[in-house]
């Protein structure tokens, strides 16, 4: 999942209070600085009792995991082991007490800043569930499908052929005995899947669609008042292309206008254009129908507003806890953003070692948060003390 604000990465000056003595991951990109939290910005402030349910749902995921494996890339974020005996611990934390999660995350955790060759910097945006209006069967208002993904549709991980690969994907189709690439989006628009039955079902707005495919997930307003809620199935494997991009590059708009409010409002004003400038993104994503609760994230766990981050996994794995310093987005004069959150979640516009998308939640205000936030920003992994020191 990715946020349409998302289109426009750019790094601005950030006042640095921390001086980083690094260590360097495996590939040199990500560096560490171990720091104490009291030196954590707004730490003592938190509730951290309330980032400890987001917490628990990571903790699931380390139980299907071999004990020995490593994390990641760094000796200092543990073996899988090192993970299962925090999380046996913490699912003994009243949730109702903030001075016991408090103690709790100090006590098991290291905290480090995150930085690349001493740059601490990064680009952090949002995302947001949203609400389409839609229907089971087409008719004249509700005529943009929703696909599920096709059978034909072949993904492959390329770091089970070669290490040097991990975490990078291909998708395509096989004809004959080659592997080609999968119908991209202007295919697929111009009927490309038409006849296959692969219809989940249809919305009323192509522009809602589309913020729909870089979102992620969302739900479906039926008109009987029902809703469904819909996540990711899967994508036809071709780069994603930021549309604000293409927005700046042609003249339109400067890249500081850029955000998913300002986006819409051009593709609305513009149909024909923007249809145009939609199908230049070849990336499609494919859905499915999500029962219980949601969003689900790329963990595989549901998604807790305010509290799940999207990172680049080449980096960060999944089930990490991290403070987040930024600035909230939207104001004047813009108020710190400083929480604890969890990586749960992944984007095709989420690249970097200290990059981060978070997740607002359901609905109009949380799309407004989402839409307008493009901040500067750092964080500081928390990784098991018990790695640090064997």
């Amino acid at each position: 999942m990715s946020a349409l604000s998302a289109c426009a990465q750019i790094l601005l000056p950030f006042p640095e209070t921390l001086a980083p003595k690094p260590l360097a991951s495996s590939d040199g990109a990500l560096q560490l600085s171990r720091v104490v939290f009291e030196e954590l910005p707004g730490w003592k402030a938190e509730q951290h009792n309330s980032a400890l349910p987001a917490f628990l749902k990571s903790c699931v995921k380390w139980q299907d995991k071999p004990a020995n494996q490593l994390v990641g890339p760094l000796n200092e974020m543990g073996r899988v082991s090192d993970w299962r005996a925090i999380c046996d611990e913490a699912g003994l934390i009243r949730l109702s007490n903030k001075t016991e999660a408090q103690y709790f995350f100090e006590s098991r955790f290291d905290a480090y800043l995150a930085s690349v060759a001493l740059n601490p910097r990064g680009l952090f945006t949002g995302y947001y569930e949203p609400e389409l209006q839609g229907s089971w069967k087409p008719n004249t208002r509700y005529r943009v499908p929703i696909y599920t993904r096709p059978k034909d549709l072949l993904s492959a991980d390329l770091g089970r052929f070669d290490p040097k690969w991990s975490g990078q994907h291909i998708a395509g189709r096989l004809q004959g005995n080659a592997l080609v690439p999968y119908a991209t989006r202007d295919d697929i628009e111009r009927g490309a899947l038409k006849g296959r039955q692969l219809e989940v079902l249809w919305v009323d707005d192509q522009i809602e669609a589309f913020i729909l495919h870089i979102q992620g997930s969302g739900r479906i307003r039926l008109p009987d008042g029902s809703s469904v809620r819909i996540g990711y199935a899967g994508r036809n494997g071709h780069r994603y292309t930021p549309i604000g991009r293409e927005l700046v590059a042609a003249g339109v708009m400067k890249l500081e206008q850029i955000t998913m409010p300002a986006i819409r409002a051009w593709l609305e004003t513009n149909p024909i254009a923007g249809q145009a400038l939609m199908r230049k993104n070849k990336s499609f994503i494919f859905f499915r129908i999500v029962e219980g609760e949601g969003p689900i994230g790329s963990q595989g766990v549901p998604l807790t507003a305010g509290r799940s981050l999207a990172v680049d996994t080449n980096h960060i794995p999944l089930g990490l806890p991290l403070w987040l310093v930024t600035t909230e987005a939207g104001e004047k004069q813009k108020r710190p953003l400083r929480r604890l959150v969890i990586a749960q979640d992944t984007g095709s516009a989420i690249k970097g070692a200290i990059r981060g998308d978070l997740f607002w939640g359901f609905g109009r205000d949380a799309g407004i948060k989402a839409g307008m936030m493009k901040e500067q920003g750092r964080y500081f992994l928390l990784l098991p003390k018990s790695a640090a020191a064997s």
